[in-house]
């Protein structure tokens, strides 16, 4: 009798043991799903196909345009209001946007690409974007210094002649400019380079 009591206290025990390892093995089950469709949403994520605004939120924090009647918000300090905000805008063909410049102090020498000679040239930048880019155009002069005489390397005496050559390496230069400002910045921002001096010798 003794020994049947023990069976059914063993089996009730046994019994507890498998409902309780049921519930768990229920939870398990339940975390495991959690997680495999936690995979699969940071995978779809990943895979763009689940858009966060994240786009809609860095396109909003880009440099915006500037009219020629707001003031500039990312000025540097101590500039004050822009004194071209103030001015009346006249003709039609004008730009609605203000154009800031940044002049780089010293010159840009290299060999002209299939001649013994040199080219000097002293630049500036300009953008119609907030002072955000001409911040980074000083912040970055050193690799933009290196890209622009890269590009300096590769102007053949002809193009350093040429009306037409000019055009074209001001067009280089700003593509090289805005390339190293992407990859520092993630954005762009320069509209043209311009040629405040240019010597062939």
């Amino acid at each position: 009798m003794a020994k049947g009591k023990d069976k059914s206290e063993n089996a009730g025990e046994g019994g507890g043991k498998s409902g309780k390892g049921g519930i768990i093995k229920i939870a398990l089950g339940a975390v495991l799903l959690l997680g495999v469709g936690a995979g699969g949403a940071y995978g779809a994520f990943a895979m763009g196909l689940i858009g966060t605004g994240g786009e809609a939120e860095h396109e909003a924090d880009q440099p915006k345009l500037v009219l020629k009647t707001e003031e500039d918000p990312y000025a540097p300090a101590g500039e004050g209001k822009d004194k071209e905000a103030a001015a009346p805008v006249y003709g039609e063909g004008g730009s609605k946007y203000r154009t800031a410049y940044y002049s780089f102090a010293d010159s840009f020498t290299s060999n002209l690409a299939d001649s013994p000679g040199l080219i000097q040239v002293e630049l500036a930048v300009s953008t119609r974007r907030d002072g955000r880019v001409l911040q980074w155009v000083k912040t970055h002069e050193l690799a933009i210094r290196s890209a622009i005489i890269t590009q300096l390397a590769a102007t053949t005496e002809a193009e350093a002649y040429s009306v037409e050559g000019k055009k074209k390496l001001a067009g280089r230069l700003t593509k090289a400019v805005n390339q190293v400002l992407e990859e520092q910045e993630g954005f762009g921002g320069i509209d043209s380079v311009v040629f405040k001096g240019f010597l062939v010798q």
